[in-house]
């Protein structure tokens, strides 16, 4: 058993850092896509990846979670005929819709608002997504095989790929939107081709009716969980652009993908947090230390969201080659960079409290706790933007998380009750809320640049002081503490 452990943290911890390897690839195309798109160029990349993220949901239905559930407890043989009827129901609902967005590629272009010069737009999409849809069951052949080291080389391929072609098409070559979308297609067919010897492994030519439809009957009901996930994550770029234009788009685009930092860091957590409970929670005296777990990712998660908060400001600002890292034109949005952070936070907390519901099997709370997340998030979205703006959007993505981790940890509670910190978790809140309130109220004071930046690093070090004053920490945790100063 110990070795089936080690076995599972091995490979959490090579997905995870596999996810953020990948997440920070593609933001180091932030800075570049704010210097060689205009704002509103940009805002319409935001909008129509939102869109293809809804479309990824209905292209595979669900076919790879089916399918790694029937392999599971299947012989080799068996094993390849369920392959090969996933594979070709994808490979023929892929062409069937690939090919209908392919002909009508102007009249999607036109109810996505996108301008008659980028009609071949959907075109691409079209082929974008039916690459995607033919990669998804060779990559999870790959999880099912415990072949993490080659899932993780072609995906971090494919996304290496895909930033140096964006920099080619849209610095060389000067194509503009355009250019983002072919680079996409070329880079998601190269990890098709790079899948193409698990394809040759297992693929035969072959169609179980009876097979495809057990693969139905399981992932049929993911799809609408899974259109909820996606609805909390980016539902707010169509919104916002239907609200206002596609230069606000570009602008929260940007500046709500500077909270990728805290994203990572929830990324990672979960990525150990998982396997860890999962090992744990049958232990009685696991709950005191799970209620303690939540205390301490509050703690760092809290300081990691001040922090970044009062100097993201001065980091989008910083001058690299000649040019600050974003470009101006994009700084009227960093006012939300502190609301995704804390939004974030939320989404950390919603992690820690999966803990009931996955322990005692009860996922139909996840599925109803997404999707009050998602019916927050559309409903505050339609409130708020037309009197706040993109400052709308980011406050609809906050309620929507934080309804989700509420919500799980009501129902959670009454399943596994946990004791957490309440007391503690108090403190926290409310030195937090008062340390960054005061330092935004200090901005009216006018300070120099130099001045400016001593009040936030002052105000970023009095949280933990503060909190070590106040009695947060208990006699154990400042023994620990002490001894690594």
């Amino acid at each position: 058993m110990r070795a089936e452990l080690r076995l599972l943290g091995r490979e959490s911890l090579v997905y995870g850092l596999s996810t953020v390897v990948g997440r920070f690839l593609n933001f180091l195309l932030l800075p570049f896509y704010t210097h060689w798109l205009t704002t509103g160029e940009y805002g319409i990349v935001a909008t129509v990846f939102a869109y293809l993220a809804f479309f990824n949901i209905f292209y595979q239905y669900g076919m790879d979670q089916a399918y790694l559930r029937f392999a599971a407890a299947s012989s080799p043989d068996e094993r390849a005929r369920g392959f090969s009827t996933a594979q070709g129901a994808l490979a023929l609902t892929s062409l069937a819709f690939s090919g209908l967005l392919f002909i009508f590629a102007p009249q999607a272009a036109a109810s996505c608002g996108l301008p008659s010069s980028l009609g071949d737009v959907p075109r691409l999409c079209a082929g974008i997504l039916a690459c995607d849809a033919l990669a998804v069951i060779p990559f999870m052949e790959l999880r099912r095989a415990h072949r993490s080291g080659r899932y993780v080389a072609i995906r971090t391929a494919g996304i290496a790929l895909n930033v140096a072609l964006n920099v080619f098409f849209l610095w060389h070559r000067r194509m503009g939107v355009p250019g983002v979308f072919l680079a996409s297609l070329l880079s998601s067919a190269a990890t098709l081709f790079l899948l193409a010897p698990i394809l040759l492994q297992l693929w035969r030519p072959l169609f179980r009716k009876d097979i495809f439809l057990q693969f139905l009957r399981f992932s049929a009901p993911l799809v609408p969980s899974g259109l909820a996930s996606m609805a909390v994550q980016v539902i707010d770029r169509p919104i916002l652009k239907a609200l206002t234009d596609d230069a606000t788009v570009g602008i929260y685009q940007a500046n709500y993908r500077l909270g990728i930092f805290m994203m990572l860091v929830v990324n990672m957590f979960d990525a150990a947090w998982r396997p860890f409970f999962m090992e744990r929670a049958g232990r009685p005296e696991s709950r005191k230390l799970f209620g303690r777990v939540l205390t301490y990712f509050m703690l760092g998660g809290s300081w990691i969201v001040l922090g970044l908060s009062l100097f993201i400001g001065d980091l989008a600002r910083v001058r690299v080659l000649g040019g600050s890292i974003i470009h101006p034109d994009f700084w009227p949005g960093l006012s939300i960079v502190p609301v995704v952070l804390l939004a974030y936070l939320f989404n950390g907390a919603y992690v820690n409290f999966m803990v009931q519901a996955t322990w005692t099997k009860r996922t139909d709370l996840l599925i109803f706790a997404t999707t009050l997340g998602a019916v927050v998030n559309i409903a505050a979205n339609i409130l708020l933007i037309p009197a706040c703006g993109m400052m709308g959007a980011a406050l609809a993505t906050l309620f929507a998380y934080a309804a989700m981790a509420f919500c799980l940890f009501w129902t959670g509670q009454k399943l596994y009750t946990i004791p957490y910190e309440y007391a503690r978790l108090a403190r926290l809140a409310l030195v937090f809320t008062t340390i960054g309130t005061g330092t935004w109220a200090l901005r009216r004071l006018e300070l120099g640049p130099a001045p400016w930046i001593g009040v936030k690093a002052a105000a970023l070090a009095a949280y933990p002081a503060i909190l070590w004053l106040s009695g947060f920490f208990n006699e154990e945790e400042r023994r620990a503490l002490k001894s690594l100063l």
